[in-house]
């Protein structure tokens, strides 16, 4: 894993200072003139904290449209690298603790992540945790399991890569699943409970795979008659 250096983390540090600036003036300025009685330290406390993971997020993609994070890997000392270091620190920081917390219903979670960036189709959930949302694309109708991952991003040793994450219609990613960089899964696939699937592995409409790490273990499924594509 490379170091992180002082120049990313002086940007992220000026980020969060303007967030916790905003956060502060529109906390007190709105709700801290209410007449709230014995309640006023618990609602500015909860009203700020909403309000401070709200703002922390539209610094952060403000930032990446500044300069954006592509995906490929980023080589060392590069602008990308800087880039990648900034975006990390919001999550180490920031999102990782809201992502694990649980304490978000899984439709809020939905627009959490929906928010920094995923794409998710018409009624597709996830109550697992999914990485680097910007570089996810899930279709409709999927279902991420209780403590599934996809993970977009590849660190190993000196290695720094962003791999985008497919995901097709109605497709099925199981508790404890894994989804490692660069996987593509087609339509009506499921990917079985605690499997491991492998960077760049590319698993074809309706197939299941499993295991550690994972491998087909039934061919195409035949796909319900309400779910095949009208011409």
């Amino acid at each position: 894993m490379r170091k992180i250096t002082l120049g990313p983390i002086a940007v992220f540090i000026a980020a969060m200072a303007l967030t916790l600036a905003l956060t502060l003036a529109v906390t007190l300025g709105l709700v801290g003139r209410l007449p709230l009685g014995d309640w006023r330290g618990v609602a500015l406390a909860f009203v700020g904290l909403l309000l401070f993971v709200v703002l922390a997020i539209a610094v952060h993609r403000l930032l990446l449209r500044l300069a954006p994070l592509r995906p490929g890997k980023l080589e060392p000392g590069s602008r990308q690298e800087f880039v990648f270091n900034v975006y990390v620190l919001f999550y180490l920081v920031v999102f990782n603790s809201v992502m694990r917390s649980g304490l978000l219903p899984v439709p809020l979670l939905r627009l959490f992540y929906q928010a920094l960036g995923a794409r998710l189709g018409a009624n597709s959930y996830s109550s697992g945790i999914i990485f680097d949302p910007l570089f996810v694309s899930v279709g409709s109708n999927c279902i991420l399991g209780q403590s599934s991952m996809l993970i977009p991003h590849v660190i190993e040793g000196g290695r720094l890569e962003i791999q985008p994450i497919r995901l097709g219609d109605s497709v099925t990613v199981s508790a404890n699943a894994i989804v490692l960089a660069g996987v593509s899964i087609g339509d009506h696939a499921i990917v079985a409970a605690g499997a491991v699937v492998p960077k760049g592995t590319r698993i074809g409409p309706g197939e299941v795979w499993g295991g550690i790490p994972a491998r087909r273990l039934k061919p195409k499924m035949s796909v319900p008659p309400d779910s095949e594509p009208h011409p």
